[in-house]
């Protein structure tokens, strides 16, 4: 089915991961709320940990117990994403969640990491006519995302995986792996006594 014959709402079509319009009144206002809650959560002060919480409580869709997220903090509409327990971001998280975003227990996100959700048509005519698309990230326990990561539409990263700091995840990590570079890859294995 060509997306412009599909009749299901926008929102429906982007949470399916199909091809949809993100300039819909619905997403726009979902979009919106979000900005919202972001802008207060960006401009409280480090002095008002509840507020702060609170906010982040209103805008994600779950956040585990004993997790900091410090601002600033960006997010497309903040609902799609799910954070466990224990778990940190440090300065400048950007997470798109045109799909969801599932971070586990125990991850550890450096400054400025980037989790993209979204993706766009390579053929250029939809692209022009502002279809897009999205695919959900899965981040599982123990993960650390080191300073500057960018882990793109689709990706899954395995428990106790470390990514080192700038690299681009275009495709799944196993668990329990070191990956590097841009694209990532694997070059090591660690486990029980590995530094």
């Amino acid at each position: 089915m060509t997306p412009d014959l599909d009749d299901r709402p926008m929102r429906e079509r982007m949470l399916a991961g199909d091809l949809y319009i993100a300039d819909d009144p619905a997403l726009a206002e979902d979009n919106l709320r979000a900005m919202d809650l972001m802008e207060a959560f960006n401009a409280t002060p480090a002095r008002d940990p509840r507020e702060r919480h609170r906010l982040l409580t209103e805008l994600l869709g779950a956040i585990g117990e004993g997790t900091q997220i410090r601002p600033p903090l960006r997010v497309d509409y903040g609902r799609h994403i799910r954070v466990g327990a224990r778990s940190f971001a440090n300065f400048g998280l950007v997470a798109l969640d045109v799909a969801p975003i599932t971070i586990g227990d125990d991850v550890q996100i450096g400054t400025n990491v980037q989790l993209l959700t979204p993706t766009h048509p390579v053929d250029p005519e939809p692209r022009r006519a502002k279809w897009e698309a999205a695919r959900p990230i899965v981040i599982g326990d123990n993960v650390w995302l080191g300073s500057g990561a960018i882990v793109l539409a689709g990706v899954t990263i395995g428990e106790n995986t470390v990514v080192g700091a700038g690299a681009v995840v275009t495709r799944d990590l196993p668990a329990n792996v070191v990956a590097v570079g841009g694209p990532a890859r694997v070059i090591r294995t660690i486990g029980p006594g590995t530094a």
